[in-house]
């Protein structure tokens, strides 16, 4: 589905009976919404999934010269577009990485609209993309040994109708206070990161300093674990989400 507003259009795609729960799906750095394919074909028996793609990124066109157009600002503005489109008040939130960023970013400046959040490789520091790529190998190599089963990527999940632009969108990270923004978040959250994932430290002293939140620790998981184990991610965020 796509809707038009003022120098973008947005691209979203939504799953499962409208009468169930609302679930928004925010894709990491790179990525588009194809990279909750695997898990959305799990959720949409018991969620209303929306799934949408950032401006500039995967489908969703962002034709604005300025610069403040990719900030998580108005992402948030561009995600409340869709959700009174579909005419939905509150929702719960599942993100992961750099869409984790966004989402909190998101959570802070619309309070009253998120019932709960799964934030999937949680951190709020600077990102080692070097560490991160470690972390992975050695998580993949331990998974082989284990004979867990390697699952394909989706297709498209990191294809964009425009590679600079997509790239540009990920300059929102940079532009917003994510300390503070979490400091404000008092509704339940889980913070779920593989042990082989450098972001694993940054997760900790979130859930530490926060009253309302939760950690889970993947074994054998480094950074992009729903990319990389959809069954375990979308396992240990429906018994999460059991409660709420």
């Amino acid at each position: 589905m796509e809707i038009e507003l003022d120098k973008a259009k947005l691209y979203f795609e939504i799953q499962g009976n409208p009468d169930n729960p609302p679930l928004v799906l925010w894709h990491g750095a790179g990525c588009t919404l194809r990279m909750w394919d695997l898990v959305v074909e799990e959720l949409k028996d018991f969620y209303f999934t929306i799934a949408f793609d950032v401006r500039g990124a995967g489908k969703s066109i962002n034709n604005d010269l300025n610069e403040d157009s990719y900030s998580f600002n108005k992402y948030s503005e561009d995600l409340n577009s869709i959700l009174n489109y579909l005419n939905i008040d509150q929702v719960h939130l599942w993100s992961m990485a750099w869409g984790t960023r966004a989402a909190i970013a998101y959570s802070s400046l619309n309070p009253t609209k998120i019932l709960s959040a799964v934030f999937s490789d949680a951190s709020i520091e600077g990102a080692d993309i070097d560490a991160q790529r470690l972390g992975l190998k050695n998580a993949l190599s331990k998974q082989e040994e284990l004979g867990i089963q390697r699952f394909k990527l989706p297709k498209g999940w990191n294809i964009h109708a425009n590679k600079d632009s997509a790239a540009r969108s990920l300059s929102a990270a940079a532009k917003f206070d994510l300390h503070e923004a979490f400091n404000q978040i008092n509704f339940p959250f889980l913070i779920m990161t593989g042990d082989h994932d450098p972001n694993l430290s940054s997760s900790k002293d979130m859930v530490s300093s926060s009253s309302t939140g939760e950690l889970k620790v993947l074994e054998n998981v480094g950074h992009g674990s729903v990319l990389q184990r959809p069954d375990l991610t979308v396992e240990c965020f429906l018994e999460w989400q059991k409660k709420y």
